[in-house]
């Protein structure tokens, strides 16, 4: 057995009831320190952060839908613009092709109005032109006339008469050797 005196009794794994005691109390005060202050600053940190996550998701996913109802818009926007310029594109063609057929009519109406007065031109230089030449062939045939006959045409009747006679030759002269180029 062991004496009693000398510490020798003193086992060295089992500790002193008192340091036991003070360690305990130690722990305890440390303990309700830890959950009377730590711990509330530790979960209103934790219910803030949580707050703020949440609260940025939140925002996040109103931000998300914001720009997805305004790129819906932007496409309905961008649609109803193509449509818009399609349409305008096709009238504008429409117009373009009818104001084109104005002026086609227009200028065929034109262009025959010209063609007639031309027409007319022509004919009445041409009629001027006749009558000139009866004119002046019909002088020239009764001078010639005179020459050949010997005696003056000056009477105008007579000379009316002798310049109708030599044109009428000179017309039927001219239609027959008209037809007979036609029949070779």
């Amino acid at each position: 057995m062991v004496a009693a005196g000398g510490g020798e009794g003193v086992n060295p794994i089992i500790p002193n009831i008192w340091d036991m005691g003070l360690v305990l109390l130690g722990f305890a005060i440390l303990l309700f320190i830890v959950v009377k202050f730590i711990v509330p600053m530790f979960e209103k940190t934790f219910a803030e952060r949580t707050e703020a996550i949440e609260g940025g998701i939140a925002k996040a996913e109103q931000a998300q839908a914001e720009a997805t109802a305004a790129l819906e818009e932007y496409k309905q926007q961008l649609l109803d613009a193509r449509t818009e310029a399609n349409r305008i594109r096709e009238e504008a063609r429409a117009e373009g092709s009818q104001i084109l057929a104005d002026l086609k009519a227009k200028a065929a109406t034109e262009s025959a109005r010209i063609t007639e007065q031309a027409h007319a031109a022509i004919a009445a230089e041409r009629q001027a032109a006749v009558v000139s030449l009866r004119t002046e062939v019909g002088s020239l045939a009764t001078t010639l006339a005179g020459r050949i006959v010997g005696e003056s045409l000056d009477d105008d009747a007579r000379s009316a008469r002798v310049v109708d006679r030599f044109l009428a030759d000179l017309e039927d002269h001219s239609a027959a050797s008209n037809t007979e180029g036609a029949k070779q």
